[in-house]
């Protein structure tokens, strides 16, 4: 028998004790909410009637319960209730049913009005910080005055039958959502729920989703928009709305994977061997198993307009991409991307963002967009809790918001930690999220009192005072 190395010896459990309080951290993120005018947004986008509790209220515990890590509208509601003497009486699970049950499509849209006021307090104070507003860098250029915007689409399974729920292109079976994030804030936009079999080019689901998200972005800082999409969007019909979004006031760039075929193998064929210039990483060290060249000019694909920039990048063929080689890359030794853009240069702000190499970096960039993508699944839409299809809107409307409300909290309140400014949804809720204290009453304060030796005590208590010097809101 293995001998007992004596930690628990004399250890008893005891669930009978008080004022103790789990997941501490939710008055941080109800703080965030307060500090934004998230509460008083949406009170003004929901009905509510004198008999039922305020609606607006059951959202935010939704919001704030799923950015705590619940998975369904029960676990939300336990939640809440255990903070009944921190945060005030929570509401029902039946009375967020009831809230998710109402957001319809009128609903939704006062809601996004709703969050685009709150987007634009929080960037106004985004601006006001010392570090100023979060521009992009791009090979040690910084992007300034550019709004970036990411779109990607994602599988989410589904191990029921759930209405809306079909078969996916990877085999699987659930829904298959297109969103759109802003780079520079790592905010969800816009996201809209499709069936599993939606088409991963579909046009009218781009530009709805497009739409949906400029919207969003603060009128200060619509004038100069960078959108950044995979090979999956690069239809015709996309590609052409985009060139048409541009304004006298408005300024749209975009870049954009594009499908090869044997017309721009043989224009890739054509390319002298001088032509191809070295490719760089990310932090600005060249790449030795890259190389990118300027395609345009060798060949104008039938149909697309005469604006657009091809950009091709090679990579020393790998056996992991074997199966996937035509011919042409077989014969070469090497594999190929194209991506197409509209950007000649992205102006005096950003020196040298004509070269190809630059441009290349960029529209790599948008691999970020993996990193959204695990976040919002780590925020509530991993799966689909409901049945019905209006009420899971409803709850991926609600985990948008919550995954916002993370963003929030580190750009507004966790901007001086850099290892928490940067962490994902796991590692806010180990550190300082689901933190625990006591609650105690002493001279007529309530006084949420943490363990000293919590590594991350310190964190959170300069969390609470940097957001609490935030101005109200009007």
């Amino acid at each position: 028998m293995k001998k007992r190395n004596g930690w628990d010896r004399g250890l008893k459990v005891d669930a009978s004790g008080k004022g103790l309080v789990g997941h501490a951290g939710a008055v941080l993120l109800h703080r965030t909410a307060d500090r934004v005018g998230l509460p008083a947004g949406l009170r003004g986008a929901l009905t509510a009637s004198p008999w039922m509790l305020d609606r607006a209220n059951a959202l935010v515990s939704l919001i704030v319960g799923i950015a705590l890590g619940a998975r369904s509208v029960r676990q939300a509601e336990l939640l809440a209730r255990h903070h009944t003497a921190l945060l005030g009486a929570g509401a029902s699970d039946s009375t967020l049913w009831r809230a998710l049950g109402e957001i319809d499509d009128q609903a939704r849209l006062r809601i996004a009005k709703a969050r685009a006021r709150v987007r634009e307090r929080v960037w106004d104070l985004l601006a006001g910080r010392e570090e100023g507003f979060p521009w992009l860098v791009i090979l040690g250029k910084r992007l300034t005055g550019w709004v970036v915007i990411d779109l990607d689409a994602t599988i989410i399974t589904a191990s029921s039958k759930k209405q809306g729920a079909a078969g996916t292109y990877k085999g699987s079976y659930g829904f298959h959502p297109l969103a759109a994030w802003c780079a520079n804030t790592f905010e969800a936009l816009a996201m809209m729920l499709r069936p599993g079999n939606a088409g991963s080019n579909t046009v009218a689901d781009h530009l709805a989703v497009i739409a949906d998200a400029l919207a969003q972005v603060p009128r200060a800082h619509r004038g100069r928009i960078l959108i950044r999409l995979d090979g999956a969007g690069a239809s015709h019909g996309l590609i052409e709305h985009l060139l048409g979004l541009g304004t006298r006031r408005r300024t749209v760039a975009f870049t954009s994977g594009f499908t090869i075929t044997e017309t721009e193998e043989q224009a890739i064929a054509q390319l002298p061997e001088s032509a191809w210039d070295h490719a760089f990483e990310q932090d600005g060290r060249i790449d030795p198993h890259a190389q990118v060249a300027e395609l345009t000019g060798l060949w104008l694909r039938t149909g697309w307009p005469e604006e657009l920039r091809y950009l091709v990048r090679r990579v020393k063929a790998s056996r992991r991409h074997e199966k996937k080689l035509t011919n042409f890359e077989k014969e070469t030794g090497w594999r190929y991307q194209i991506t197409v853009t509209n950007i000649r240069d992205l102006g005096r702000a950003v020196p040298g963002s004509h070269h190809v190499f630059f441009l290349d970096a960029l529209h790599r960039q948008h691999a970020v967009v993996e990193d959204r993508v695990r976040t919002e699944k780590a925020t509530g839409i991993r799966n689909l809790p409901l049945r019905g299809y209006a009420r899971n809107q409803a709850w991926l409307l609600a985990a948008n918001i919550a995954s916002d409300l993370l963003a929030y909290l580190q750009l507004l309140g966790l901007h001086h930690d850099g290892d928490l400014a940067r962490a994902e949804p796991q590692t806010l809720r180990a550190t300082i999220l689901h933190i625990p204290a006591r609650l105690v009453h002493h001279a007529r304060q309530r006084v949420l009192k943490i363990e000293a030796t919590w590594p991350w005590a310190q964190a959170f208590q300069t969390c609470w005072t940097t957001l609490g010097a935030l101005p109200d809101t009007c």
